[in-house]
């Protein structure tokens, strides 16, 4: 583990860094009146665990050999990275005024040859999982140790391709991928249970070979136990993580009104979302 990497798991609780996604994703949306900040504040737990618990990596080389891969596959939630990011000093804070702008390095939705850290381009849905099975192959080959951890969102279990990858990350028993699924049940077609069949998501991913937990995703002891249990698991399979989340959590008025997938934030509100989570920083 790199200096930079335990730097990053330092005694800076992960509810605090969950809060600082949380803040600097507001600020990013206030900047252009708009973004998928339901889903930021939703997966904000998930990102904190993700980058202050489980990954390896060097804030000031993103592109360390060594490094854990993270891929964003929903592109549309790149405000919610790039919150990350900067919370993990890969990217400057002062940079959050400039997001979604001419010549900004992030923009609206997530570009790999923009933004440091970034690993893939996400653009049409249901393509991270298998570029994660690319990546995992090669790493294997590799001879390395590094994980490939590829965060999709509950709509992806509705493409065909995200279904070819998980046969195939089987087929070659990836058990250096970890595959985490935002289940907030919102697509842009509506409810995710009411796009498809969805149900007992563990059982299903584990009749395809697949090692699976499902736990909440806005509990940072579950989230803790489950990465750890994923990564340290026996067996020559991969792994998913279902979490299920709730979008715009740790802003209750937004959580209160009728939740679709794309949130409206009034310009008034704004201000007031941030005012509301400063009002319990956490320790």
């Amino acid at each position: 583990m790199s200096e930079l990497t335990a730097n990053l798991r330092s005694n800076v609780s992960l509810a605090r860094r969950a809060w600082g996604i949380r803040r600097k994703a507001l600020q990013m949306g206030e900047v252009q009146g708009q973004g998928y900040v339901g889903q930021a504040l939703g997966v904000a737990d998930v990102l904190a665990t993700s980058y202050f618990h489980a990954l390896n990596l060097r804030a000031d080389d993103p592109e360390w050999e060594g490094r854990d891969r993270f891929l964003l596959s929903i592109g549309h939630y790149a405000i919610a990275l790039y919150a990350a990011l900067i919370e993990a000093g890969v990217l400057p804070e002062d940079e959050i005024g400039t997001y979604g702008m001419d010549d900004s390095r992030m923009p609206m939705s997530g570009m790999a040859s923009y933004t440091p850290g970034m690993e893939i381009t996400g653009g049409s849905l249901g393509h991270g999982l298998g570029i994660a099975v690319g990546m995992a192959l090669g790493l294997k080959a590799k001879g390395g140790d590094q994980f490939v951890y590829n965060l999709m969102s509950d709509g992806e279990l509705g493409e065909g391709s995200t279904w070819e990858a998980v046969m195939s990350a089987t087929q070659h028993r990836l058990s250096n991928l970890i595959c985490i699924v935002d289940f907030n049940n919102q697509q842009a077609d509506g409810p995710t249970r009411d796009a498809l069949a969805v149900g007992a998501e563990a059982p299903k991913w584990e009749a395809f070979g697949w090692h699976a937990q499902e736990v909440d995703g806005n509990d940072l002891d579950a989230l803790v136990a489950a990465f750890d249990g994923a990564r340290n698991c026996p067996d020559a399979k991969p792994r998913v993580i279902i979490c299920n989340t709730k979008m715009c959590k740790g802003v209750p008025f937004l959580e209160e009104r009728e939740i679709t997938h794309f949130v409206r934030v009034e310009p008034d509100e704004w201000t007031r979302a941030l005012d509301i989570l400063d009002e319990e920083v956490p320790a």
